[in-house]
């Protein structure tokens, strides 16, 4: 468990922002955050974080996209973010989406955008200044 799972209050005009970690890929974008003022949450799996919307709102999600290749993801589910997003949409439906990706895995990201709201895409690899702009727009 990453250490900022545990923190669960939050300040009203406090803007939160959930990171899942579920891959050494993710870049460390802790500084990033701080500087915005925003408070990071760091989940290190969709469980975590389907678990975190219960007790918090966040305002920005940042995460990665697997593409299920070996599992069968054809039909109700794309890969690892589909039951995370529409979770996010009962508890957290104005939350902002940036999804990072592999090039080769960018085209299934389209597919999962019409299903649920994303922000950005960014393609890895993903720098502190790439999120920043995606932050501000």
């Amino acid at each position: 468990m990453l250490p900022s799972e545990l923190q669960v209050d939050r300040t009203v005009s406090e803007t939160l922002l959930f990171s899942i970690i579920e891959s050494p890929g993710h870049p460390n974008l802790s500084e990033l955050y701080q500087r915005r003022d925003i408070r990071e949450v760091r989940l290190s799996s969709m469980r975590k974080a389907i678990q975190a919307l219960q007790r918090q709102r966040p305002d920005y999600v940042v995460a990665e996209f697997f593409y299920g290749y070996g599992n069968n993801y054809a039909g109700a589910n794309l890969g690892n973010l589909d039951v995370f997003l529409a979770s996010l949409q009962k508890y957290a439906p104005e939350a902002r989406v940036i999804v990072m990706v592999d090039k080769e895995d960018r085209k299934y990201v389209n597919r999962l955008a019409e299903r649920y709201p994303v922000h950005a895409v960014l393609v890895q690899p993903v720098g502190a200044a790439d999120v920043d702009a995606a932050l501000l727009t």
